[in-house]
């Protein structure tokens, strides 16, 4: 086994947990537009945020983390490649990696089930500090490798 596999399984983890969302949302969103008598075959140029306030936001909220799964995270795919790059896939960056790929997918169930933002919030913060960990040890060790 390489070095590097240990820092890229919570990045494998969390590209598997998007495809969750991302078949969560598809298979709550079609059921609910089809009720409420929307054709996609003949919708054009709308965007899946124009659906809010159509479809029920308990329906919605899988949408929006879908979306959210898809902005941040894109700094945390490409800080732990950079990390398994510079070959610094040592425990500190596996365990940041691990807690930030845990605090999404926390957030995830928090927005896509009860979506209460006193909830999904700290978890957001979480993630983050993990995410500018990850940036930092990457910073740190690019710019000054013996600091580490």
């Amino acid at each position: 086994m390489s070095l590097a596999v240990p820092l890229l399984q919570p990045l494998a983890a969390l590209l598997l947990w998007s495809g969750v969302i991302m078949l969560w949302m598809y298979f709550t969103r079609f059921p609910a537009m089809r009720a409420k008598g929307i054709d996609i075959r003949n919708r054009r140029g709308s965007r899946g945020g124009d659906l809010d306030g159509v479809l029920p936001p308990e329906v919605q909220w899988k949408a929006h983390n879908y979306n959210h799964l898809m902005e941040q995270p894109t700094l945390y795919y490409a800080v732990v490649l950079a990390l398994v790059l510079a070959g610094e896939t040592g425990w500190f960056a596996c365990t940041l990696a691990w807690a930030y790929v845990g605090a999404r997918v926390l957030h995830s169930l928090e927005q896509v089930t009860r979506n209460r933002i006193a909830v999904r919030f700290p978890l957001f913060a979480l993630g983050s500090i993990c995410l500018l960990g990850l940036i930092v040890k990457l910073v740190l060790a690019l710019f000054l490798p013996t600091a580490i």
